[in-house]
């Protein structure tokens, strides 16, 4: 992850476990996460590892992906991405 990006966050930050890195790059759509603010990327994680159980891990993996896949959703909310991204 690019660390200047990530340095105004105020929570903690995830580290990307590697089935989450290893499903966008399967789908190819690493490039796409990384293209979303600092706060999504981290958000993302951090819901996602949360989860207590598998199946609930596994939805909300695949939610995400879903959503980087449309572009124009984010946690169910309407987004629409900032031209060029910042920090690019």
């Amino acid at each position: 992850m690019d660390d200047k990006k990530f340095s105004n966050l105020k929570r903690p930050r995830y580290p990307m476990p590697d089935f989450i890195k290893d499903a966008l790059i399967q789908r190819s759509l690493m490039g796409t996460y990384r293209q979303r603010p600092a706060y999504q990327q981290n958000d993302y994680i951090g819901w996602i590892t949360r989860a207590k159980r598998q199946e609930t891990v596994d939805k909300r993996l695949n939610q995400m992906l879903d959503e980087l896949e449309s572009g124009d959703k984010y946690m169910k909310m309407a987004y629409r991405p900032t031209w060029p991204p910042r920090g690019a």
